[in-house]
């Protein structure tokens, strides 16, 4: 164990490109999402570890405050308004709510029938949320970390390129005992990459 800004390290991954990841966060413990190599989306589920109904709920959480993106206070609700996770800490400054996650189909969609055999976040989330008993229909809309999804007046968005860097943060506070669902996003048709996924971080963190 090692001892970060006071508290003590109990757990660290690093997530490859492409590649799911998840784990049950303790009530108290902080998890810190690191864009190891920056430019890299990281898109984020959240459960209740008690009662899986009990999802992150992105209206929930944007009618919690005043703005479509999260940082720094922001509270992850879930569909009963309880707080799941605090964002505790930030160096990035704004993170996505709206874009989703990709798919198969979504891909086929946007960039044509070639992009069908990609893997995409979907996959990711599916294949992670069968090892805790969880299948498609527990699968709801999702955080994005790191990606860059600028709003326009008129309310169309776009995915553009990101402004992490690398080695880049955010923390998340458990507020209850929580499942956090990771896709280490494999998108290359769009820059919420920069068209070539790379590493994420995982690090748990508990009171020193």
């Amino acid at each position: 164990m090692s001892i970060l800004d006071g508290r003590t390290e109990i757990y660290r991954a690093i997530v490859a490109p492409r590649a799911p990841w998840s784990r049950v966060l303790r009530a108290g413990e902080v998890l810190t999402v690191v864009d190891l190599d920056g430019n890299q989306a990281v898109d984020f589920l959240a459960y209740d570890a008690h009662d899986t109904s009990r999802a992150y709920s992105a209206q929930a959480t944007l009618q919690g405050q005043d703005s479509i993106f999260l940082t720094t206070g922001s509270v992850l609700r879930d569909n009963e308004y309880a707080p799941l996770l605090t964002v505790v800490a930030d160096d990035v400054g704004r993170h996505d709510t709206l874009g989703g996650a990709c798919s198969k189909e979504s891909n086929m969609l946007r960039y044509g029938h070639h992009t069908w055999g990609q893997h995409a976040c979907a996959e990711n989330f599916l294949r992670e949320l069968s090892r805790h008993g969880l299948g498609k229909r527990d699968h709801v809309p999702n955080v994005n970390w790191f990606m860059n999804v600028p709003v326009d007046p008129d309310g169309a968005l776009g995915i553009v390129d990101g402004i992490s860097s690398p080695g880049l943060s955010v923390s998340l506070r458990a507020e209850k005992d929580t499942l956090v669902v990771v896709s280490n996003c494999p998108q290359v048709n769009n820059p919420c990459n920069g068209f070539d996924p790379t590493r994420a971080e995982m690090v748990v963190t508990i009171d020193a």
